[in-house]
């Protein structure tokens, strides 16, 4: 029962880390066509237009915000591992899927309750950009720290496979060899 259950969390991460991944590929796309209209606008018209700066900021935070959780996922993000390479395997696993995991589940918690706070009171005083365009930024600012709490959760996910795995290779450290020895 127990297993059924941390199998379809792991199923609800997936799946929800990979549409953050195919988002935040869209919207690079996104950005490179708005990045192209407004240097032709610019410097083959030569009419500049202010919308396309503030719409590329606003997707490039969202880009980070939704791809981070799955890369980590994968374990794709950014790892410096030169020194565990020269470690035994068992502590490798420690360190990689507990010990790493455990840092930025600390680091991320807190970035994930400033952020929400500082959502809220965007929001609460109706806080716009300084732009022509004047659009809210409450939204953005909200993205924040829902793409900060899924990865919270890919990392309390990890960290628990790295304790079920470094429990599985101690029984199996345990355990006598069951090999049977026949006369020849």
């Amino acid at each position: 029962m127990l297993k059924k259950i941390f199998l379809t969390i792991d199923q609800v991460i997936e799946r929800v880390g990979n549409w953050g991944l195919v988002s935040s590929g869209v919207l690079i796309l996104l950005m490179a066509f708005l990045s192209t209209y407004a240097v032709g606008r610019r410097y083959l018209l030569n009419n500049p237009e202010p919308y396309s700066y503030e719409l590329s900021t606003i997707f490039l935070t969202a880009c980070v915000v939704l791809a981070v959780s799955g890369l980590q996922r994968y374990k794709r993000h950014l790892r410096v591992d030169f020194i565990a390479n020269f470690l035994p395997q068992d502590v490798q696993t420690i360190l990689l899927d507990i010990v790493g995991p455990l840092l930025a589940l600390t680091y991320v918690s807190i970035i994930t309750w400033q952020s929400w706070d500082n959502a809220l009171y965007s929001f609460n005083i109706g806080e716009t950009s300084q732009s022509v365009w004047e659009e809210p930024l409450y939204p953005t600012k909200f993205l924040i720290p829902i793409g900060m709490f899924w990865l919270v959760l890919v990392l309390l996910a990890q960290i628990s496979s790295g304790f079920i795995n470094v429990l599985k290779a101690n029984k199996n450290e345990t355990q006598p060899d069951k090999t049977v020895i026949t006369p020849e």
